[in-house]
């Protein structure tokens, strides 16, 4: 398959107050913290949610890498429900000297378009400007940053901005094209 050039926008809050908080959506929505490791959940709402936006770095992970990368320190999944069905998830990543990543958030394509993924970020950071409140000994949180991309979807930068991150750094980088992965092999057209 031919390469295509996907941009890289890395964005960040340096403070809580930075946070912009979006109104929560109308309905029965609920995020609550899966507190229990699960490599099973994890996966499928990785793959669930960024099945049709090229998400594949985990695909490959062994149920021990799983659960290795789930039972760190501050590692955390907070999940969306709308009427007890989950509808996506952020996952926090501590790093160090008090640095929080949001390494994945989205929704699964059902629920996007419905104010839930603007409520889950602002909640999802939120939360990483706590975690050390949750997290004995980890550094009270200085910065919270994530990247999105150019494969991602169309209104996840401006959700970003809408939310107070602020752009650090842009990159463009040629990589190879891939069909689309799906939550299981065929799920989304190419």
């Amino acid at each position: 398959m031919p390469n295509i050039p996907v941009t890289t926008w890395s964005l960040e809050q340096t403070a809580p107050t930075d946070l912009l908080p979006a109104e929560p959506p109308e309905g029965d929505v609920k995020i609550r913290r899966a507190e229990v490791p699960s490599p099973e959940f994890s996966r499928y709402l990785y793959a669930s949610v960024g099945g049709d936006i090229h998400w594949i770095d985990r695909l490959s992970w062994t149920y021990a890498q799983w659960r290795e990368h789930l039972e760190r320190p501050g590692v955390e999944t907070w999940v969306a429900y709308d009427r007890g069905t989950p509808a996506g998830y952020v996952e926090l990543a501590p790093q160090d000297d008090g640095v929080v990543e949001i390494a994945y958030f989205g929704l699964i394509p059902a629920f996007r378009g419905k104010r839930i993924g603007g409520h889950l970020l602002s909640y999802g950071a939120a939360r990483a400007w706590d975690l050390a409140d949750r997290w004995p000994g980890l550094t009270d949180t200085k910065r919270v940053w994530l990247h999105t991309c150019s494969k991602d979807g169309e209104h996840a930068m401006g959700n970003y901005q809408r939310r107070g991150f602020k752009l650090f750094d842009t990159k463009v980088e040629e990589e190879a094209e891939a069909p689309t992965p799906g939550p299981w092999p065929g799920a989304y057209p190419a």
